[in-house]
């Protein structure tokens, strides 16, 4: 369980968030909606241990995180709103890597079928740079299926998706969800999904 109790980040005397509370819990579902430049990004990196806060807690198992932060990565999957996959290499090498990167044991006919859902699978040889930004998008969610942790935390990840993606992110959310997964997530648009707790920046 992450917790993140009375939560305040301030920049050169510029309250950008103050006394957040939330806590993401097995099959919790939780958004942070506001407009661009709210401060959504800043909490999401504040409570990945990036951002040091001005004030407030944030526990991991009921330890402070930066006492335990080893174990929650090792449990998190985190994905910006930048793509960190390598636009020289093809989609087919950035898959590659992720999988011996994060010691993954997930088979190739899953990933198989992951592209064929992602409507990928005809552009595993072609280089992540000559993508779209909606089709570079969905290869990173490919990460979610690679990695196979219980914690996500992801920025804006439906924006400039189609409506197609954006439904298939819905199921995606709603089957970790029903697996004891937990998700925190980011919109600057109200994205239709069911959660378990709104907060408002």
């Amino acid at each position: 369980m992450l917790i993140v109790k009375d939560l305040s980040v301030e920049r050169i005397n510029k309250k950008i968030f103050e006394n957040i509370n939330l806590s993401l819990t097995p099959g919790n579902i939780t958004i942070l909606k506001g407009k661009n430049g709210s401060g959504k990004t800043t909490l999401l990196k504040t409570m990945l241990n990036i951002i040091e806060p001005s004030a407030g807690s944030i526990f991991w198992k009921g330890k402070l995180l930066k006492r335990n932060f080893y174990d929650f990565y090792n449990h998190t999957t985190y994905i910006a709103d930048t793509t960190s996959s390598l636009k020289k290499l093809t989609v087919k090498d950035n898959v590659n890597i992720w999988r011996k990167f994060f010691i993954s044991n997930i088979n190739d006919a899953q990933i198989e079928m992951a592209l064929k859902t992602l409507k990928l699978d005809n552009y595993l040889n072609k280089k992540v740079a000559t993508l779209s930004f909606g089709e570079t998008k969905k290869l990173e969610f490919l990460r979610l299926i690679i990695e196979n942790k219980k914690v996500w935390i992801l920025d804006e990840p439906l924006s400039n998706l189609d409506e197609d993606s954006i439904e298939l992110m819905k199921q995606t959310f709603e089957d970790h969800s029903s697996k004891e997964g937990s998700i925190i997530f980011s919109s600057h648009q109200n994205p239709g999904i069911y959660v378990t707790e709104e907060i408002e920046l």
